[in-house]
This record gives structure tokens, C-alpha cells and sequence, in this order.
């Protein structure tokens, strides 16, 4: 099974992920007509094409990428965004479409069964034919990583070294089993804790799950790709790739996962990244849309 990597984002989350391929090439039709058997779907699944009206769970709906995914299916699609403050985002989501669900993710799989849907999930994922998973971390400690996002992480990181004689990666260790918003728990164990929680709750077709992932995944020992995976960043999206991959081949749902580089483009509303720190875009020349077919592309990603 092949996956997908990307250069515009929301292009390929929205439209891309729902359209039919073919082994020699990719054949473009509408999500909802007679899809061909394709590259990211589980052996013997069958057809998997959503329709208009089916539901579809997006996760980290308020974040940069999740808000313009949740906003632009919901033109075809009901849409369930899973955030962790609805008053966050219900101004830029609100539509009749779209029902926003208040979830900790993190809280949840760590007080919790792994293996079970909690309360707070349910109602978003009873009725989800497809989930869209668009949570994600920073590759190195930012406030990104803190537990509630309101105090930095310098303090925690300078302890956690100096409580493991500054191996590094002991003290992330250290911090995963803290409970902060580290690579391992939000990319490896939260994508985990998804799969088997919509397996869990779900009581309709569960059709696609998409993953949104990193460049580099499958070139960790290829420069510059050790450097972003220093804190593990790119082990951990691996890891919650291998679940997803896992979980489609058993079950019988079809995946599709996206390998974005650097995020570039609004909205600019997380400053925890250099693309939305420094408000980074792409002009006009530079925003095709380059798509490979596993992991072999540089660059950057536009958002929208």
C-alpha cells in the first residue's frame, strides 16, 4: 500500500483524499461516484467512496489546518470537529453543517482504557463514515508541547534533563510519561487511541480514515530528516501511520495519509510554528500542487 505525499494541503485533505486512483495514475472523479479500487485502501475493503450527506469526523478542528478542512467539506459533507474549545473556532465554523464536539485528547488516553471510546468522543464518532485526524505537535519543545498551553515548557525540559543527566532522550521520555503534548503521545499514542475509539463507538460504515503526517517519515536517516527528528518527531508520526495501517488492513476501511513539509499560509492563529510565527506564504508562481506518491518530495505546503 502507497501513501501520498502533497504540497497544497487543504486541496489534497479536502478534495484529493476522497477522489478514486488507479495503480497506473490518478484518475480524478467525484467522492461520490463509483470509485476504483485504490493505492490507500485496505486489501479486499471494496469501494469506500463517501457520499453527499455522509459524516465526517475532523479532529483538531481548530487548529490551522483542521478549521479550513471541517470548513470546506462542510459544503458536502456533516461535519463533527473534535477540539478542545468550541469557543475557540465557533465563529469561523459556524455552520448547520458543522457540530463541534469538547474533547481532550491527551486527558482522555491517558486516564483511560486505550482501547475504548470515552463520553466525550461518542457523539462525534457514532455516526463518522470517515475521520480526518489533523492534531499534530511541534518537532521540538514549544508551548505546543505544555499540558493547558498556557505557561511555557522551558522550565519542564531544563528539569527533565537535568533529572536525566541531559540525555535527551530519557528526558522526553520523561515528559511523554508526564502527560505534555510531546511527539510520541500526540503523533504515535493519540492516532492510536482514535482508531480503536472509532471502532469503539462508531455504529455506521466507517469508510476512510486520513491521517494528516510529515514529510521525512520514511527518511529519517536521510538529511536533513535526522535534524527534525531529533526530539522524535518523525518516529512517532511513523508510528501512528503503522496504526492507521494496521487498523485498515483488519478492519476493512480504506486510509490515506498526507505527507505535508513546512507549513506556509494563514490562518495565523497558532504561533507555535515558524510558518505562522513569521506569517510565511507563497506567492502566486509557487502555489501548484505537487503530489508524489510515498515520500520523495521537498518543499513546503500551502495551507489553503
Amino acid at each position: 500500500m502507497k501513501l501520498i505525499q502533497n504540497i497544497n494541503l487543504l486541496f489534497v485533505l479536502v478534495s484529493f483524499s476522497f477522489l478514486a486512483l488507479t495503480v497506473d495514475g490518478f484518475e480524478f472523479k467525484f467522492p461520490w461516484e463509483n470509485a476504483t479500487p485504490n493505492l490507500g485502501m485496505a486489501a479486499g475493503s471494496g469501494s469506500k467512496a463517501l457520499q453527499p450527506g455522509d459524516t465526517v469526523a475532523v479532529v483538531g478542528a481548530s487548529g490551522n489546518v483542521g478549521k479550513l478542512v471541517a470548513l470546506r467539506l462542510s459544503d458536502t459533507y456533516k461535519v463533527n470537529g473534535i477540539v478542545r474549545d468550541a469557543s475557540s473556532v465557533s465563529d469561523f465554523l459556524s455552520r448547520d453543517s458543522i457540530t463541534l464536539s469538547e474533547a481532550n485528547l491527551l486527558e482522555e488516553q491517558m486516564k483511560g482504557d486505550i482501547n475504548k471510546c470515552p463520553p466525550s468522543l461518542r457523539p462525534a464518532l457514532e455516526k463518522a463514515n470517515a475521520v480526518i485526524i489533523c492534531t499534530g505537535t511541534t518537532a521540538f519543545p514549544t508551548k505546543a508541547w505544555t499540558k493547558t498551553e498556557s505557561n511555557g515548557v522551558a522550565g519542564d525540559v531544563v528539569k527533565a534533563l537535568l533529572d536525566n543527566s541531559f540525555d535527551v532522550k530519557k528526558a522526553i521520555k520523561a515528559l511523554d510519561d508526564q502527560g505534555f503534548n510531546t511527539p510520541q503521545n500526540i503523533d504515535a499514542l493519540s492516532n492510536l487511541f482514535l482508531v480503536n475509539a472509532w471502532k469503539d463507538a462508531c455504529k455506521v460504515q466507517r469508510k476512510r480514515l486520513i491521517m494528516l503526517s510529515s514529510i521525512g517519515v520514511q527518511r529519517r536517516d536521510q538529511m536533513p530528516f535526522p535534524i527534525l527528528n531529533a526530539c522524535g518527531v518523525l518516529d512517532a508520526k511513523a508510528e501512528g501511520e503503522a496504526a492507521i495501517q494496521n487498523a485498515a488492513q483488519s478492519d476493512g476501511f480504506s486510509y490515506t495519509i498526507i505527507r505535508p513539509g513546512q507549513l506556509f499560509g494563514g490562518p495565523y492563529d497558532n504561533n507555535y510554528y515558524l510558518g505562522t510565527l513569521f506569517q510565511l506564504d507563497k506567492d502566486a508562481k509557487t502555489q501548484d500542487v505537487d503530489v508524489a506518491v510515498g515520500d520523495t518530495l521537498v518543499g513546503d505546503t500551502l495551507r489553503s
